[in-house]
């Protein structure tokens, strides 16, 4: 049952979302509504605590263990792709994009983005890709329509396997479903996602891209770059292997790589003290903090309704509105869009047992899928999306105009295919 102080964290919560949606309107930068809605969140559960002040400490020291794991892997991904940018090694891959046709460029972006991140996860998959398209696409409307294609085929790719987001790994570390199992059949259902966002998409890329320059058109390759380019896709590539091997965060394998690549381009350019500007050290300083803080107050501020219990009582309540275990996920899947995915699915996880659904039963699937694929339709409803959002300056109101549609479309047309397939 809500208590007052729920009420107060509840109009906050909608108060900050707001000033984050409204960003241009207000004039106030959505990192300072985040972390401000952070503080002011975590400070009324304290205050409410009474004397109980300790189990909200040490709730906070979880949330923020869990969200800066999340943190560095995101500063480290992201410093990596600065060191390959800063290298011209990305030009090495663009100068091998001839074509110009938009739809040509989206479906190799599209399919590129859904692979990868099947492989790697939907965060880094985003991260590098949207990296890339500010070297081969000139005009920003563009980029930011093929950036929302990033973020939702990444986070359709990422759906089907347990390695592709946090939210299929938890159910499969959870033992709600196997990997074999939800591989075998997610993946027709997530490419069904993918395949009608692409169809949808291409009704909007027609022609060819313009000729203009190309954030990469007059960039130097310098010495070395085919090296750190191997030694970055070799470095995200780790980051599975690493956690399937050790069980250890994947923080902890994109800080080997990162390490990796930082004594390695410090010793290939030890001899030229001209070349600051491409290490890593100076890699650092173009990385977007605030769209780190951005991040980071968005979780803590999920994490804050989660430890005061209203996400419970929300998903206790939707357990009463559903009529099944189909409808559950679908809207499970729709609220993460809204709310972060985690808690939610740990919710679900904590509210029924295998016992109730079995091992990869329907219901565990479609959590998966649902769960990965419905954040794609806000532009924070995943870590994809808010990772977009952070690196392009995307307004939350542009996203819904242009994106939301499409992911919606995919994100119905993948429940379909999966419930077909019997």
């Amino acid at each position: 049952m809500l208590e007052p102080s729920h009420y107060i964290m509840l109009v906050l919560f909608v108060a900050g979302y707001a000033a984050i949606i409204f960003e241009h309107r207000v004039r106030v930068n959505k990192s300072a509504a985040s972390v401000s809605l952070a503080g002011s969140l975590w400070t009324v559960l304290y205050v409410s605590a009474g004397g109980d002040h300790e189990t909200v400490h040490h709730q906070l020291r979880e949330h923020v263990s869990a969200v800066s794991e999340i943190v560095f892997f995101l500063l480290g991904a992201m410093t990596l792709v600065e060191v390959i940018d800063s290298h011209g090694a990305f030009k090495l891959v663009t100068d091998r994009i001839r074509t110009r046709s938009k739809r040509k460029v989206m479906c190799l972006i599209g399919i590129i983005a859904f692979f990868m991140s099947a492989i790697l996860d939907n965060l880094t998959t985003t991260i590098v890709m949207v990296s890339l398209l500010k070297r081969i696409i000139p005009k920003r409307q563009d980029r930011l329509l093929l950036g929302g294609l990033v973020v939702v085929t990444a986070n359709a790719g990422g759906a089907w396997t347990p390695m592709g987001d946090v939210t299929t790994t938890m159910l499969w570390i959870g033992g709600q479903i196997t990997a074999v199992g939800v591989m075998r059949s997610l993946l027709l259902p997530s490419l069904v996602a993918m395949l009608v966002s692409l169809a949808l998409f291409s009704l909007r890329m027609k022609g060819n891209f313009a000729p203009g320059p190309a954030e990469s058109e007059d960039q130097k390759v310098e010495t070395g770059a085919k090296r750190v380019l191997s030694l970055g896709i070799g470095a995200f590539l780790f980051v599975p292997v690493f956690k399937a091997a050790t069980h250890m965060p994947p923080f902890m394998g994109i800080l080997i790589g990162l390490g990796v690549m930082w004594l390695v381009t410090d010793l290939l350019h030890s001899e030229r003290p001209d070349t600051t500007h491409i290490r890593v050290p100076h890699a650092l300083t173009k990385v977007d903090v605030s769209g780190v803080f951005f991040f980071l107050g968005i979780l803590l501020s999920v994490g804050a309704l989660q430890s005061a219990g209203i996400l419970g009582v929300m998903a206790a309540g939707l357990d009463h509105v559903t009529s099944g275990p189909v409808m559950l996920a679908t809207v499970i899947g729709l609220l993460s869009a809204v709310v972060d995915n985690v808690p939610l699915v740990a919710g679900a996880m904590g509210m029924y047992s295998t016992t109730q659904y079995p091992v990869d039963g329907q219901f565990w699937q479609l959590i998966a899928f649902c769960a990965g694929t419905g954040g794609s339709v806000l532009v924070i409803g995943s870590a994809a999306g808010v990772a977009f959002m952070g690196m392009q300056k995307v307004d939350f109101l542009w996203y819904v105009r242009k994106i939301s549609p499409i992911a919606l479309a995919g994100y119905f047309a993948g429940i379909a295919t999966y419930l077909a397939m019997g």
